[in-house]
């Protein structure tokens, strides 16, 4: 009756019916003897609580990402600031005032919370600048190209024609917005004049889009920020750049180049700004669309905003990032921290780790690696870091990495040339004992069968 008592007599009896069937088919299958049987009888009620705690645990976990991709958008982007989460938890714990303004008593706008954060970060643009949070970007250029080009021509480079993760794809965004894709140019190869040449009556928006996960290298030709900026200017088209993952900070200063930040686009004239809030940012799933007040109070209006408009626990942990970052704290912010991080620093970690894998009968070795940004941000860009590759005896390097994976809390690792390969980059140094921990369950898993 206790397990009744703790987990629920529903929960108990599908447990007991899923335990009694695996036993039933190895009885029918000849794979248990009646020696066997008594003993698997006897063990039932261990069974049964194995089976619980199996099935009632938490499908979503957290993992060891110890691949080097710090924005893996498979294992969720961008890890959340602990000043976020706490700022989170408070808001969601009791009533807020997401949408009551404290000093009127009357209704407020969510908007709030987040925009006068984004106006002291885009300052000084000399016009006008405003921002809304939708659930992530696709979101977000749905929403802009449905508010500004309805029924109108939006055109876009043939080069820029994007799919990103899911078959996600920019023509088929487009469509659902009722904007009408007007391509131009080659894939290789676009100019100014075509879009120049392109314009009709019709046209509603120009519209560039970040290449986010490939690059098109060779004879190649595309024009400048500064181009579409004039072009757009002097036939008042309003210029869209779906950024995708929206710098808040200089990449220059991780070693990545030719990349703009959210406030390079806007202090070059583009008209609107979007970009996710999970990737570069370092915050919550969120597409945010900043730029022209007067464009963005017209996607605010869209009835389309209502159904793309995201929660106060969005609100909360977007909040407290942007505040981060005026407060210039980037190192509370994970994805930044781990970017900034030493080949030096994870190689003494690497190093440590690796004396103490070696004491379970691992063959450990470091090796000169590179992590990558990843979520589609800077798609060639590479940091340097030093790599731990390990290899266990009795053991192939897939069956390696699919017992790390198994473990208390799951290691995601790569796989390459023979071996598994840990990046500590992407390691939170609190999760350190439970990788060490998952490698030694490794090895004593190794010893125990040999």
């Amino acid at each position: 009756m206790t397990l009744v008592t703790e987990q629920g007599h529903a929960a108990v009896t599908d447990a007991v019916r899923l335990v009694l069937a695996r036993l039933r088919e190895a009885v029918v299958a000849g794979q248990v003897d009646d020696s066997q049987l008594e003993l698997a009888l006897a063990g039932l009620e261990g069974a049964v609580e194995r089976q619980l705690s199996r099935s009632l645990q938490y499908s979503l976990r957290p993992v060891v990402n110890a691949t080097g991709v710090i924005l893996h958008t498979n294992l969720g982007r961008a890890p959340l600031a602990s000043e976020a989460l706490d700022h989170a938890r408070a808001s969601a714990r009791s009533y807020s005032n997401l949408e009551f303004n404290l000093e009127s008593g009357e209704r407020g706008n969510r908007d709030v919370h987040v925009d006068r954060l984004f106006q002291r970060l885009l300052h000084g643009l000399h016009r006008d600048v405003s921002s809304i949070v939708v659930n992530n970007n696709a979101a977000a250029v749905l929403l802009a190209l449905n508010t500004l080009a309805e029924q109108g021509e939006v055109i876009v480079s043939r080069g820029e024609l994007v799919e990103i993760g899911g078959s996600f794809r920019i023509p088929d965004v487009m469509a659902k917005s009722n904007g009408i894709l007007r391509e131009v140019g080659t894939t290789n190869r676009t100019r100014i004049s075509d879009y120049e040449s392109a314009i009709t009556g019709k046209t509603k928006a120009l519209l560039r889009v970040h290449r986010s996960n490939f690059e098109i290298s060779g004879f190649t030709e595309q024009p400048s920020i500064e181009e579409l900026v004039g072009l757009s200017e002097r036939r008042q088209i309003p210029l869209l750049e779906d950024q995708g993952s929206g710098a808040f900070f200089d990449l220059r200063t991780v070693g990545v180049t030719g990349e703009n930040s959210v406030l390079d686009s806007l202090r070059a004239g583009v008209d609107i700004v979007l970009y996710s809030g999970d990737k570069l940012l370092g915050g919550p799933q969120a597409g945010i669309v900043s730029g022209r007040a007067d464009l963005v109070r017209r996607m605010r209006s869209n009835s389309l905003f209502r159904a793309l408009r995201v929660d106060k626990l969005t609100y909360a942990v977007l909040e407290a990032t942007l505040l981060a970052y005026v407060k210039m704290d980037y190192e509370s912010i994970p994805a930044l921290r781990m970017m900034h991080l030493s080949k030096d620093d994870i190689a003494r970690r690497a190093q440590a780790l690796a004396v103490r894998v070696a004491r379970a009968g691992m063959e450990a070795v470091l090796i000169d690696g590179e992590s990558v940004i990843g979520g589609g941000a800077a798609p060639s860009a590479v940091l340097p870091t030093k790599l731990l590759g390990l290899s266990c005896a009795g053991l192939s390097v897939d069956e390696f990495a699919t017992q790390l994976r198994s473990a208390a809390i799951p290691v995601i690792a790569r796989v390459e040339d023979g071996r598994v390969l840990l990046d500590l980059r992407t390691v939170f140094p609190e999760q350190e004992e439970a990788l060490a921990g998952a490698l030694a369950g490794v090895g004593s898993a190794r010893l125990g069968q040999a």
